[in-house]
């Protein structure tokens, strides 16, 4: 086995599709398709299997969707980072893919060229969304933001008020240092303060409580 060649696994319900992909993808000499999966579950099993650099996930398939595999994987705790291939999303669907572990979502009518960049991006540690990458995750979640509309209340999560203005600066991009400052507090208190809200809305880390928010338009626009 080539230790540089780019890894992959395709799951998609469509064999058609899946040949096809293959074979594009395997005219690429970094890159190597190591399974194949009709189904979500089986999807779950092939990472687990093989261990992939990449899982190219289609969005509907039977037994289990794509999110939920998702879902599965990020509980499994996989190094293999999954892009939603999808012919059709709702933006609250790439917000809840992000937060759930994806790190790119490409759709399915994009030019062929146009995937292997968002393959080639992601494996170097960014994300890619739509039709380009995404080198500023929090300026993404900014922009989310802004166009998410208000279409429902918002639950605070039992936030305090001061919690949620820390939220806020964490969408923003702000380091524990830079909060203490704005709101002159210790460093120790902000660490405090973002423990109660990672345990109040159940999440681990800044990326994935910046996502939380916007997907529950926890901040204002």
């Amino acid at each position: 086995m080539d230790s540089k060649k780019i890894r992959l696994v395709i799951a998609d319900d469509h064999t058609i599709f899946r040949d096809g992909l293959r074979r594009l993808l395997e005219l690429e000499e970094d890159f190597e398709v190591v399974g194949e999966a009709a189904d979500g579950a089986e999807a779950v099993a092939m990472v687990q299997r093989h261990q992939p650099s990449i899982l190219l996930l289609d969005l509907a398939m039977p037994k289990m969707p794509g999110l939920e595999a998702l879902r599965e994987l990020s509980q499994r705790h996989s190094s293999t980072r999954s892009i939603l291939l999808t012919a059709a999303i709702e933006r609250r669907q790439v917000i809840e893919a992000l937060q759930i572990g994806a790190r790119g979502v490409v759709m399915k009518d994009s030019a062929t060229q146009l995937l292997l960049k968002a393959i080639r991006t992601v494996v170097s540690g960014l994300y890619w969304v739509g039709r380009e990458p995404v080198t500023d995750m929090m300026m993404y979640l900014r922009e989310q933001s802004i166009l998410q509309a208000p279409s429902k209340a918002r639950s605070s999560f039992g936030l305090t008020r001061r919690e949620t203005e820390i939220l806020g600066t964490i969408v923003a991009g702000l380091s524990n240092k830079e909060i203490a400052q704005k709101y002159s507090l210790s460093e120790d208190t902000v660490k405090h303060h973002l423990t109660n809200i990672f345990d109040k809305v159940g999440v681990s880390s800044r990326l994935e409580l910046a996502l939380f928010a916007i997907n529950n338009r926890l901040i204002e626009s």
